[in-house]
């Protein structure tokens, strides 16, 4: 976006981006309300991957207890939206957010 990585090309040399597959299914351990929370997440946030399991398991977990309980307590609710900042699911951090094609509309500037 900045150009530095042409003004200063070693900068970035040997960086790798690192990969990983696709997000599968939800983890067997969460409980059915905590599998329909993944799957919601999985659908809201399409650039999840495998490598985000972890913190997509805890998310789960803390929007399961949200609408069982029909809320969280205040620490939790300050861990959920860590949680959420790290996957990158409030508009802040969104656009940190890798871009995906959108329905196929025309776009002036870059379609070729």
């Amino acid at each position: 976006m900045t150009g530095a990585d042409r003004k200063n090309p070693g900068r970035h040399a040997g960086r790798n981006d690192p990969t990983s597959p696709l997000l599968g299914e939800p983890s067997r351990h969460l409980t059915a309300k905590q599998k329909k929370a993944w799957r919601l997440f999985k659908d809201e946030l399409p650039w999840l991957m495998e490598a985000d399991r972890a913190m997509l398991d805890l998310a789960a977990t803390f929007r399961a207890q949200l609408t069982e309980m029909h809320g969280l307590s205040i620490n939790n609710a300050q861990i959920y939206s860590a949680i959420l900042s790290k996957l990158a699911a409030t508009p802040v951090d969104r656009s940190r957010a890798p871009s995906f094609p959108s329905d196929g509309g025309h776009d002036e500037f870059f379609d070729d």
